[in-house]
């Protein structure tokens, strides 16, 4: 098994008594599957449906914020130890949780993967908690084990790092994602962000051009069905003058300004511009992407007659050597289905815009 070590994470040596089948070449282990954002989670019954599970439930099944119903972060499948079979084993993102003093079947199946000098590590040290494996029984997968001495232990770890855990996936997720869809790019929309609004982006080809002024750029999914919802990108360039201009109020009022002007739910009616709905409060996250200083607002819109809406994720950007501020968004309509993978699809799109590219870096 290779280990693969990421700052929170702390491997232990010697930690599985063997490998099995991860122990054979990778040429011959199967391809890994799943679905963007789907976790199976092996845990006993009885763990899943106490505390420990409650927690895992908080990383692994959080709302997504600032949505128009109910929608957890990632898509679980919890599993009992004992009904781990080799097609559920070759899932893209397998999660394995125990503690060392439960008795319970699941949990002893799990428990019985570590060696004695393992547990003897953990015993010592309750800060160890997990161990991540790369391609342990197929290719391309991600293993996760969470563990502890007791339960105790273990919640206190998973707490702690909370939004770590979260974010190990999410990075991942987008990272799979981002090798189909931005495999071929859209050549005529990148250039014409870089002629008018001075940034790199990196749309997928079936993104096509909408709407493109000197400041602003609409990119749009031509053709949405039942199955494929209605994704539409879109940028926007103004000068950098205060600080202010990062503040939630005003990151909305800018928002709605730009819909205002250059977004319409029907061409033909000036009445069907898209607006940020103020029933359900957006949520914001400070972050820094580039260098630069970033804002990220989740949050829900509609059409001014409210014959549609949908959910929205937006970043605002500060380019503070160009004097230049940047808010890219991407909007979904879909009504009635689930918006989760749009949303992601739409934040793998944006997180590799580039504000701060130059004529003398290239083309």
């Amino acid at each position: 098994m290779k280990k693969i070590i990421i700052p929170f994470i702390i491997a232990l040596t010697a930690i599985l008594y063997s490998c099995g089948e991860e122990g054979m070449g990778s040429s011959s282990k199967p391809k890994a599957k799943g679905s963007i954002g789907e976790i199976v989670l092996a845990i006993d019954s009885a763990k899943w449906a106490g505390p420990v599970g409650e927690e895992l439930r908080k990383i692994f099944e959080a709302d997504l914020p600032g949505m128009l119903r109910s929608e957890a972060m990632f898509k679980v499948h919890r599993v009992d130890p004992a009904a781990m079979t080799r097609m559920l084993k070759n899932f893209t993102n397998l999660v394995y949780v125990t503690t060392f003093d439960d008795k319970t079947p699941g949990s002893q199946i799990i428990n019985s993967q570590f060696s004695k000098e393992s547990k003897d590590k953990a015993a010592a040290d309750p800060n160890l908690f997990s161990l991540r494996m790369e391609d342990e029984y197929a290719v391309g997968q991600e293993v996760l084990y969470l563990f502890g001495n007791n339960e105790e232990e273990l919640i206190a770890n998973l707490k702690k790092n909370r939004d770590r855990l979260q974010n190990l996936f999410e990075v991942r997720e987008r990272g799979r994602l981002e090798k189909g869809l931005l495999a071929r790019k859209n050549s005529a929309a990148q250039k014409e962000a870089k002629d008018n609004l001075g940034i790199e982006i990196n749309p997928p080809v079936s993104y096509q051009i909408a709407k493109v002024e000197d400041d602003f750029l609409w990119l749009r999914q031509p053709s949405p069905t039942e199955r494929r919802p209605d994704i539409s990108v879109f940028f926007y360039e103004t000068n950098y003058t205060s600080e202010e201009q990062t503040f939630p109020e005003n990151i909305l009022a800018l928002r709605d300004s730009i819909t205002k002007t250059h977004i319409f739910g029907d061409p033909e009616n000036p009445d069907s511009f898209v607006t940020s709905e103020k029933q359900i409060p957006p949520a914001f996250r400070n972050m820094v992407i580039n260098d630069n200083f970033t804002v990220e607002i989740r949050g829900t819109w509609r059409t001014n007659n409210i014959s549609m809406g949908g959910t929205y994720l937006g970043y605002i950007m500060v380019d503070e050597k160009k004097g230049k501020l940047y808010y890219m968004e991407g909007f979904v309509y879909y009504p009635n289905e689930v918006h989760r993978d749009a949303l992601r699809e739409i934040q793998t799109i944006l997180l590799k815009t580039n504000v701060s590219w130059t004529e003398n870096q290239g083309a």
